[in-house]
């Protein structure tokens, strides 16, 4: 099994706080005022939103933001767990809007992009790839497929858009005992990456970011095999300015172009407020 990663919220009793003098407490609450947010967001954003966040810090200056990655499916939980999040990015629209309607978010956010599944296949692999999959369905017949990696489709929009591939495929129950399954679609494309199987199914921001141009191959699997990835963004109760202002960051024409640019199709939506 793979380990999840949880996120502990440290909580200060009030004792401690009673013990403060007035000039310490006035001091401890600027220090957490200057507290960069954390901000929750599908691990197929690790390379598109790390660049997105260094430019908005170059716009803003001082304004920083803390990232994490994950599946949406376990930050969803987390959150109403009450993960101390301030802003979620979630590759599976379904889950932002859950939340929202559950209360744990003021409106439904915003669709910041559509994502794309792909095949890859790491140098050396015999697979060929194609976008109906073809390829994998000739290799799987001959016995060329051995592991074949996906994000685990319970909690993991790309493993359950790749569960919805391989089913439209019809290779779905001769593949399935060979899926090595990977906590969230960061981990699956590392196994591809790493040679430990011929193939997978990831997020293509991935594939172009690692370069599979040099370590392997990638195609885009056509957008009828599986539900299309919309991906939703909400700002979570408490959000402090910071948060915000990077939330209205991504809704404007240089953060999409950034989204763009790491294999994000257009969302398409209007922006919102925030």
């Amino acid at each position: 099994m793979f380990r999840r990663r949880q996120i502990i919220r440290g909580i200060a009793s009030a004792s401690a706080l009673t013990a403060l003098s007035a000039a310490g407490l006035g001091r401890g609450l600027a220090a957490m005022a200057k507290t960069p947010p954390i901000i929750a967001a599908a691990s197929s954003l690790r390379f598109a939103l790390q660049d997105a966040a260094n430019a908005f810090a170059g716009k803003t200056g001082s304004s920083v933001v803390r990232l994490s990655f994950g599946s949406s499916g376990n930050f969803a939980r987390q959150i109403r767990q009450g993960a101390p999040f301030e802003l979620f990015l979630s590759a599976d629209e379904d889950y932002a809007q859950d939340l929202a309607r559950d209360g744990f978010a003021p409106d439904e956010g915003i669709l910041y992009a559509l994502g794309q599944l792909v095949i890859v296949a790491p140098s050396g692999s015999p697979l060929h790839l194609d976008a109906q999959l073809s390829g994998l369905r000739a290799a799987l017949g001959r016995g060329g497929i051995q592991r074949f990696a996906i994000a685990n489709p319970d909690h993991a929009p790309y493993g359950r858009a790749a569960r919805e591939a391989l089913i439209h495929a019809g290779v779905w129950d001769a593949i399935k005992p060979k899926l090595v399954l990977g906590e969230n679609v960061s981990q699956a494309a590392q196994f591809t990456v790493s040679g430990s199987c011929e193939g997978g199914m990831i997020a293509r921001s991935l594939a172009v970011a690692l370069g599979y141009a040099g370590r392997g191959r990638y195609e885009t699997i056509s957008a009828g095999f599986h539900r299309p990835l919309r991906q939703r963004m909400i700002l979570l109760n408490g959000a402090g300015k910071i948060a915000r202002a990077f939330y209205r960051y991504l809704q404007e024409p240089a953060a999409r172009e950034i989204f763009a640019s790491h294999g994000f199709a257009e969302p398409g939506d209007k922006p919102g407020k925030g």
